[in-house]
């Protein structure tokens, strides 16, 4: 996806919002600071990928909801502090999904260390034991047996 569509995609998906955030910098400051925290630059491709930008994007939106809220405290004698307390939990509750994703999520850990999933865990562990087929001789200590540790390099 490239910029243009995730600020789309955004519109559309907060677009009960869209009368809060007249102002389309706002938009285009969330994507730019999702890209900046994800270290992923336009277009976005992946499916994991897409989703945490949007994830994160739209947090960023909420914060700057969040932020303008902030003065809108009190009103005469009533307060409406519940717009800005919805606001921040929201913002934590999105940040502890990415803090959890960022521990868990195999495909996601892959995408930003620019690896494949199999590349994150560790070297490969034979049983320890091989024989020749035909004959059952004993070969585990032949030349040819040995672990590989470094599967992307060639002896």
């Amino acid at each position: 996806m490239t910029r243009d569509e995730f600020i789309a995609q955004i519109k559309e998906e907060v677009k009960n919002l869209t009368s809060y955030l007249t102002d389309p910098t706002d938009y285009e400051n969330a994507v730019d600071e999702a890209a900046r925290e994800t270290g992923w630059s336009y277009p976005v491709s992946g499916n994991a990928k897409i989703k945490w930008q949007l994830f994160r994007s739209k947090r960023h939106i909420f914060f700057y909801l969040w932020s303008e809220s902030a003065h809108k405290f009190k009103y005469k004698q009533i307060n409406l502090q519940h717009r800005f307390d919805h606001y921040e939990r929201l913002i934590k509750y999105m940040d502890a999904v990415w803090e959890k994703a960022l521990l868990e999520d195999a495909e996601l850990q892959a995408e930003l260390a620019n690896a494949d999933t199999f590349e994150l865990f560790g070297t490969k562990i034979d049983a320890g034991f091989a024989y020749e087929s035909q004959t059952g001789q004993d070969i585990t200590y032949d030349s040819d047996q040995i672990v590989i540790n470094h599967p992307h390099e060639t002896s």
